[in-house]
């Protein structure tokens, strides 16, 4: 059976004392219908000049207490199916975004979206790869912005996060409180505008709980590589915090000695932005399994 819920259900902070809006046993299947960043306030340039209240932004539907999580635990989500809406839409400038201080005013675009394509222009066209932007568990201290990202996961705005992938979350509250939204149909690394293409959607989630695999941050899996998130103050220091964890991993789960381990790393791995726009900056580290699997098995 599945468990569904709509937009009608969610929070704008995940916190380990949001009520439950559904319960599961896992493993199970989760179908969450979400808002865009903008909790659906934006859909044409009428609404544009009715303006924005800044208050519900990147509203997460959920959350999802899951039978059994306990502090310690990881919860594995695996994402089945992401669907977007036919219309996405875009802003910067105004105060936000890398370039606010040469784009004083707030500038918006919106996107139809079909046969595979977002539609800049009629010259233009992105092709869409859907991911989540926020996906993430309560924190075990105060509540975090959904619009802010951390070791609970939250606002990642990682673009590996798409059809297929599998993230690891650290289970900090009993049952975890999952959430999820802020869909884009498409999003380059750093998210420079603010925004990627937003679009309200609904993602279909499997979710299950281990308690072998302790993670002080977010993993995720694809078929191809595994890469740690890591979120900070700075961009350095996330890049810093995501190396690290990779290095840990090989070293203490695959037993490859550390100095080996880095050296892997450097030859083929890659260390990557996924945003630099939130209230924390996000790194990854990405490594192909098909290096380490063959040798050492797999590092999940």
């Amino acid at each position: 059976m599945t468990t569904h819920l709509d937009t009608s259900h969610h929070v704008l902070a995940m916190s380990a004392a949001a009520a439950p809006a559904a319960r599961i046993e896992p493993p199970a299947l989760v179908e969450l219908d979400t808002a865009d960043c903008f909790g659906d306030q934006i859909r044409s340039f009428a609404d544009v000049q009715r303006g924005v209240d800044w208050s519900q932004i990147n509203p997460a539907t959920g959350p999802v207490y899951v039978e059994g999580a306990r502090p310690g635990d990881v919860l594995v989500v695996h994402v089945e199916r992401i669907e977007i809406a036919a219309q996405g839409v875009m802003c910067t400038g105004g105060g936000f975004g890398t370039l606010a201080d040469r784009i004083p005013d707030l500038h918006w675009r919106f996107l139809p979206v079909d046969e595979g394509v977002a539609h800049w222009s009629d010259e233009v066209s992105i092709r869409i790869e859907p991911m989540i932007g926020v996906i993430g568990v309560a924190p075990a201290g105060d509540p975090i912005p959904c619009g802010t990202p951390g070791s609970h996961g939250g606002n990642m705005d990682t673009k590996l996060i798409t059809e297929g992938a599998t993230v690891y979350l650290p289970v900090q509250v009993p049952g975890a409180l999952l959430a999820a939204g802020d869909l884009h149909a498409a999003m380059g690394d750093g998210e420079v505008a603010v925004t990627g293409v937003e679009v309200s959607g609904r993602v279909t989630l499997h979710v299950d709980v281990r308690d072998d695999l302790p993670l002080r941050d977010p993993l995720v899996e694809t078929r191809e590589l595994v890469a740690t998130i890591a979120s900070a103050e700075t961009l350095d220091e996330a890049a810093d915090a995501a190396t690290h964890h990779m290095a840990a991993l090989l070293n203490e789960r695959l037993g490859i000695a550390l100095p080996d381990a880095v050296m892997l790393m450097s030859a083929v791995g890659d260390l990557q932005v996924s945003q630099v726009v939130d209230p924390l900056k996000t790194a990854r580290f990405v490594m192909p399994k098909a290096i380490y699997e063959p040798v050492w098995g797999p590092l999940l």
